[in-house]
């Protein structure tokens, strides 16, 4: 049952919904790959086609540019597609095949085993404030689900309820058009609808953007259901950057200007915002960074999102562990100007929870170290991170440093900035908790697929009765991985 308006959800349109998600999975799931491909690119032409709708209600409910906005949605439509040609090459399904073996060495026959990931059932999906395209209705989630064979339930955000309905109304239309099940795709709206979609036994796994506290709510609420399932939050972040002595005495400069950048970057509104910067005592970075933050303010998304921000920055701010870089009069006001706040390594070893919980918004704190062993101490004692950064020269011997902190964050950089994220078939975005509530899977890049598959072993079956990927014809062409050696079709 379409959605046609932003009012809550009710119980009953609810129930529609969910039925209607539950009948559609068993067609799209036997759906075949090439035609699931064809149906996500029929998707992103209708969104690209109705850009000229979908830009100015964007603009109006988020107070983000024009520039930024076309940028994101490009980057949506271009990851639908993407998810489509993976569709089309087939290795997501990690085909296994061992054939029985009356000599395997274990001591037993081996029987006929044969294995694949296939999908778990409808998804809910709860998109992002930060991201009204790129995270949101046709988003990563959604564009993921859709591809592994998941019908999906979106829980549009309060932050931009037009623009999610008209979304998913041209979302809805194009599937239509394609020859999609009815019921595959569907918008809800209202917290208390998106927690009783989560509880449905119907439903098989569910995915967050946005803050620990509600990621954490709703990971609860996916665990204590009588029967769990998965749930892939993205919660909270740092993404601490390490710049090392010898960094800091030949790209002080340079270093500074990419800091500033990075932080302010979309009103330090980005889940990879850089919010703290460990640089050398007696660096020059501190005093070159004020001349760096040039730029104008930006309005903050929304009002919810403007209170947090004041509340996180008011906590760090008033600690008596730090002073003032850069503080204008109207770092609080809305729009906010760039706040950069001080303080020593020493103080957030004693008191780490203070000084580096996650400031969404444009605010970041500068911490100087005395000794690189400080740095690795820290590390050490760092939350789950999305990212972690080391601007470093070759001659640095710092892989103790980046030992830890691969132990710490889901994506490392070195000489770079963690904002923008690529959407690639290498990428990782995801990190031990809090920055997930799953670190073992991505949100973005072509990886995302695996999080909405389980894998299923066939043993002993005629070649009839195998799916299609695992028999020994090969019919669809995929990559299969025989008796441990990994082949491709010709």
């Amino acid at each position: 049952m379409p959605t046609t308006n932003t009012e809550p959800t009710t119980e009953d349109q609810l129930e529609s919904i969910i039925a209607a998600a539950a009948a559609a999975f068993d067609t799209w799931a036997r759906t075949p790959y090439a035609d699931r491909g064809k149906v996500l690119t029929a998707v992103a032409d209708a969104l690209d086609d109705q850009a000229d709708v979908l830009l100015p209600v964007a603009a109006r409910e988020t107070n983000l540019p024009d520039g930024r906005l076309k940028g994101e949605l490009k980057r949506t439509t271009f990851q639908l597609r993407l998810f489509a040609e993976v569709l089309g090459e087939g290795s997501f399904l990690d085909a296994r095949i061992d054939p029985a073996d009356a000599e395997w060495p274990m001591g037993a026959p081996r029987p006929d085993l044969r294995r694949q990931l296939e999908p778990m059932g409808p998804v809910v999906v709860f998109s992002a404030s930060n991201f009204p395209f790129a995270f949101s209705v046709a988003g990563g989630d959604t564009a993921s689900a859709l591809a592994a064979g998941c019908p999906v339930i979106l829980k549009a955000h309060s932050g931009h309820p037009e623009l999610s309905l008209a979304t998913g109304t041209i979302v809805q239309k194009a599937l239509q058009a394609a020859g999609a099940p009815d019921g595959l795709f569907s918008v809800i709206f209202g917290t208390q609808a998106g927690r009783n979609a989560l509880q449905d036994p119907r439903v098989k796994a569910g995915s967050f953007t946005g803050s620990i506290p509600g990621g954490r709510a709703l990971f609860d609420v996916a665990n204590s259901r009588p029967e769990p399932i998965p749930f892939y939050g993205e919660l909270g972040s740092t993404n601490p950057v390490f710049v090392t002595r010898a960094a800091a005495a030949a790209r002080a400069d340079e270093i500074a200007a990419g800091f500033a950048s990075s932080f302010t970057m979309g009103a330090g509104q980005f889940c990879t915002k850089p919010g703290v910067l460990f640089v050398p005592e007696g660096s020059s970075i501190p005093d070159k960074l004020p001349g760096q933050v040039t730029v104008q303010p930006a309005a903050l998304l929304n009002s919810r999102i403007q209170s947090g921000y004041v509340e996180s920055l008011d906590k760090l701010s008033s600690s008596s562990s730090v002073t003032a870089l850069i503080r204008a009069d109207n770092a609080l006001a809305d729009p906010p100007a760039p706040t950069l706040l001080l303080t020593t390594a020493q103080e957030v070893m004693e008191h780490q929870d203070e000084l580096l919980a996650e400031c969404f918004g444009p605010a970041a704190l500068v911490v100087t170290y005395q000794s690189e062993d400080q740095l690795l101490t820290i590390a050490n004692d760092l939350e789950g991170q999305l990212t972690a950064t080391v601007q470093g020269e070759d001659s640095d011997d710092v892989a103790d440093l980046v030992r830890v902190l691969a132990k710490k964050a889901g994506r490392i950089l070195w000489n770079q900035w963690p904002t923008g994220v690529s959407v690639t078939y290498a990428q990782q975005h995801g990190g031990p908790y809090p920055a997930t509530t799953s670190a073992g899977s991505t949100s973005v890049g072509t990886a995302a697929i695996t999080r909405f598959l389980r894998p299923v072993a066939y043993q002993n079956f005629p070649q009839h009765l195998l799916p299609e990927a695992l028999q020994d014809a090969n019919p669809l062409r995929v990559p299969q991985r025989i008796n441990g050696s990994l082949t491709t079709a010709s």
